[in-house]
């Protein structure tokens, strides 16, 4: 039983069974020999990542390297002392580890072969920063929920850019709401779907009358059967009549070549409803300011989608999971705003 984050709400008891965790080994073991790996894993082993990663290297016979949580020296660390060939990462963990400058000088991390990215879309700029990081490592754009387990696409034969590839062969899913087939909710089946959640009759299953998990992410599908993540369907909000999606604002941001990483929530607006602002971690050494980041947003995405209001960070504010604290920074923005 794993607890989900409880970051829109009061944490649920996910059962998982055995059967699922047994199907999701054997699946990911059918695709990639760990067996003489080493794998670094940095997140407590009540959370899924590091739960279904830790059993798939016992069940491949590698070795784990485990860290109690993350910390950025301390993974450079670990990977340089241990040489480990396969980590798991989230965006913001990659933007922490290359403003360690320190910490990287002369530490040798040629090792890692593999680094399996979740909770963002790998995007060109993310993919960049990670080759520099980790020079010898190929990319996987991965994808999962604790409700439904880390087995849903996969990218053989090679992924484009910012996708998490095609369909795994176990697993079926459908794209429902506005826009479907090709935009919508993703829905999927699969062995390794949760039983329910624990003593929680209050909560609508979010598991339909045919077996679909209903996961609250957005994917659009391409004409050739890849799915690229648009962003979760309750961090949409309306502004002005239009529907903005924050990860769409954030890959544009991203694509700016002084920030490192961008993070977009929204703040009550008394003729929009609400309106989009802007967290920015700049690359080291950078000064651009708040206004060269919404004159860069006006060019090269629509009017409506760029941020009113921009402040920069050292470090993005995380969760317990390593992920973006959306509603951390959307009560930051509000206070921001408020002292004005």
């Amino acid at each position: 039983m794993l607890y989900t984050s409880g970051s829109t709400g009061r944490p649920k008891g996910v059962l998982l069974s055995h059967a699922a965790h047994l199907w999701v080994v054997c699946a990911r073991m059918a695709e990639d020999d760990l067996s003489g790996d080493r794998v670094l894993i940095a997140a407590p082993l009540y959370h899924m990542n590091a739960l279904a990663n830790s059993l798939l290297a016992i069940a491949a016979g590698a070795s784990i390297v485990l860290l109690p949580q993350f910390q950025a020296k301390a993974y450079i660390e670990a990977i340089a002392r241990h040489r480990c060939t396969w980590a798991t990462a989230v965006p913001p963990m990659i933007a922490m580890m290359l403003r360690e400058k320190e910490a990287l000088f002369g530490a040798d991390l040629s090792s890692v072969r593999v680094v399996r990215m979740g909770s963002a879309p790998v995007n060109d700029t993310l993919a960049d920063q990670i080759r520099e990081l980790l020079p010898n490592a190929r990319i996987i754009n991965a994808y999962g929920t604790t409700e439904g387990g880390p087995v849903v696409f996969n990218d053989k034969g090679g992924a484009p850019s910012g996708s998490v590839g095609k369909v795994h062969a176990g697993v079926e899913v459908r794209l429902v709401g506005e826009g479907a087939p090709e935009t919508g909710v993703l829905q999927m089946k699969s062995p390794a779907v949760m039983l329910g959640y624990h003593n929680r009759p209050d909560v609508r299953s979010p598991v339909t009358a045919d077996g679909f998990y209903d996961t609250g992410d957005v994917f659009r599908q391409d004409g050739e059967g890849n799915f690229y993540f648009v962003g979760r369907a309750d961090d949409m909000f309306v502004s002005g009549g239009e529907n903005i999606f924050p990860g769409e604002v954030e890959a544009v941001l991203e694509t700016h070549p002084e920030v490192l990483q961008a993070s977009v929530v929204p703040v009550d607006d008394d003729i929009k409803g609400q309106k989009p602002v802007a967290f920015i971690v700049r690359k080291p050494g950078s000064t651009v300011d708040e206004q060269a980041i919404k004159s860069f947003a006006l060019e090269h995405a629509p009017a409506y989608q760029h941020p009113r209001r921009v402040w920069f960070l050292d470090q993005m504010l995380l969760a317990s999971t390593n992920k973006i604290d959306r509603a951390a920074l959307r009560a930051r923005a509000e206070a921001e705003l408020k002292a004005r």
